[in-house]
């Protein structure tokens, strides 16, 4: 099904004032006796339900990277995780510019120059659609929610406001986690603090083996991650275990 058609009869499936409000009522009952962890998950599970995708994930903005905290499902995690390791994709101006990206048919021309590898890749899992919208506002984006599809077209209007509905809900529930949800022992931020570490140590260690800058030496890690075909955090990994050098010793 192509976004924004109607599987019964070629109106909006859901528009009106009703079908938000059914929208509302999705997203409370996925969210329903939810721990702090386990909402963005509930909340990539209800886009999916809710929406005209195949998948969703979610990935909070880092210094250096995204850092993917939850997604729909494994090809859903594997196209964020491949946005992190390219540094290129929707996720990425997103994050730049704080403004939504709906990229409606990823084998248009357009797309393929703005993020080549990507797209390349996209399409070869059988994406066709990606839809980025950020979390927070222009001046604070703190993420972003990422929506694929298999099939060409765009958004509804009353499916644009779903998807900003679930965007808000998204960034509130992240905003508001409670205390003992950051907490060091406890708390699923704390690992993804553990990942952004480990690559900036990686980026650390390249930088002194050949003698390059920060962004060159993460360039490196993303082209050494893509070229083995694993995510830049296990790339990085494999750095700090000293399991790989960019040097020759």
């Amino acid at each position: 099904m192509r976004p924004g058609d109607d599987p019964g009869g070629g109106q909006d499936r859901g528009a009106g004032t009703g079908g938000y409000a059914r929208a509302v009522g999705a997203i409370a009952a996925g969210l329903r006796d939810a721990e702090p962890a386990q909402v963005p998950e509930r909340l990539c599970a209800v886009a999916v339900d809710l929406l005209p995708v195949d998948g969703a994930s979610v990935s909070l903005r880092g210094d250096s990277m995204p850092l993917q905290l939850a997604a729909s499902g494994a090809r859903a995690a594997r196209l964020a995780q491949l946005q992190a390791t390219l540094g290129d994709g929707p996720c990425h101006h997103v994050l730049k510019t704080g403004a939504p990206v709906l990229a409606r048919d990823l084998a248009d021309d357009d797309c393929a120059d703005r993020w080549p590898v990507f797209v390349q890749q996209a399409l070869g899992t059988g994406v066709r659609a990606v839809y980025a919208l950020p979390l927070g506002s222009t001046a604070v984006c703190v993420g972003t929610l990422d929506l694929y599809s298999g099939s060409p077209g765009v958004l509804s209007a009353h499916q644009m406001h779903v998807a900003l509905l679930l965007a808000g809900v998204m960034t509130g529930a992240l905003m508001d986690l409670p205390h003992d949800a950051r907490d060091a022992d406890k708390g699923w931020l704390s690992g993804l603090a553990a990942d952004h570490d480990r690559v900036h140590q990686a980026v650390g260690m390249i930088m002194a083996q050949l003698g390059v800058g920060a962004d060159e030496a993460l360039a490196r890690l993303r082209g050494d991650a893509f070229a083995q075909g694993v995510t830049v955090l296990e790339a990085a990994v494999d750095v700090v275990s000293h399991r790989r050098r960019f040097d020759s010793r």
